[in-house]
């Protein structure tokens, strides 16, 4: 009996051990299904420009942006064609983790709470968050107490928005869903600012004369690693590939060049 029960013992032992390796390697060989589908599919939340926005090309409704470039480099890399699968921010990630998407750009940071979740990608850009104003009531704004009592606009599912709760002590977090939203709630006085990523921010700016960016400082974050592109958990090899198209496109210049050539082409969009 008790060899009996040993055995049993050893068997469960053996089919634990092989449902663990079985989940740690699930998304091992992501390469690879990635190449025999022929296909990357990317999820991306496009109303962050010049990182993701949409525009009018050849007559059609196009995505583009640094992200677009950036994830069209790492599909040639692995030999693919990109699909764009296009939603609202706070279902980037959550497309992820259900398997709809093989990997996210969409000006994501690489916090420590979504770590728990995915793997990233190195940083391939770092950016400090400010807030959009009426430029009309610029001189209101000195420092983040002004901001006190006053409603602050985030995006849903966005690091900006524990910015406003964490950081603007006394003002009002109203979350929305793009940030089109929140420059639209800024300029019709619903809210007294929007917090956005710097380079963001100066695109909109750029692209409304009633704007500008408030003089105050907000330190960034200390869990605000930067900008990183996130896959499914577990997916090293994918991860190595991505990381060395980032090392590729910084140390040859061509990712500070998209950059700018993507915010000048965004202000003509806009």
């Amino acid at each position: 009996m008790k060899n009996l029960k040993k055995m049993m013992l050893g068997l469960v032992g053996l089919a634990a051990v092989a449902t663990l390796a079985a989940c740690g390697s699930s998304n091992s060989d992501s390469v690879k299904k990635i190449e025999d589908k022929g296909t990357l599919v990317l999820a991306v939340s496009p109303d962050y420009p010049p990182f993701e926005y949409q525009t009018i090309k050849n007559g059609k409704n196009t995505v583009v942006g640094v992200d677009i470039d950036l994830a069209n480099a790492i599909a040639k890399k692995l030999n693919v064609k990109l699909k764009i699968s296009a939603m609202d921010f706070n279902n980037v990630l959550t497309s992820l983790s259900q398997g709809k998407a093989d990997i996210a750009i969409s000006g994501i940071s690489a916090t420590s709470k979504r770590k728990e979740a995915f793997d990233f990608s190195n940083v391939y850009y770092d950016a400090n968050n400010v807030v959009v104003v009426k430029k009309s009531d610029l001189n209101k704004y000195k420092s983040l107490s002004d901001f006190k009592n006053l409603k602050l606009a985030a995006q849903k599912g966005s690091t900006q928005e524990t910015a406003v709760t964490s950081q603007i002590t006394g003002s009002t977090l109203v979350s929305l869903t793009s940030t089109g939203d929140e420059i639209n709630e800024v300029k019709g006085g619903m809210v007294a600012g929007a917090v956005l990523e710097d380079m963001i921010a100066k695109s909109y700016v750029a692209a409304n004369s009633d704007l500008a960016i408030a003089n105050v400082d907000l330190p960034n974050l200390k869990d605000n690693p930067g900008m990183a592109v996130a896959v499914p958990k577990g997916s090293t090899e994918l991860t190595d590939k991505i990381n060395e198209v980032i090392k590729e496109m910084k140390s040859s210049g061509e990712l500070e060049k998209i950059i700018q050539e993507n915010y000048a082409a965004s202000q003509k969009a806009n």
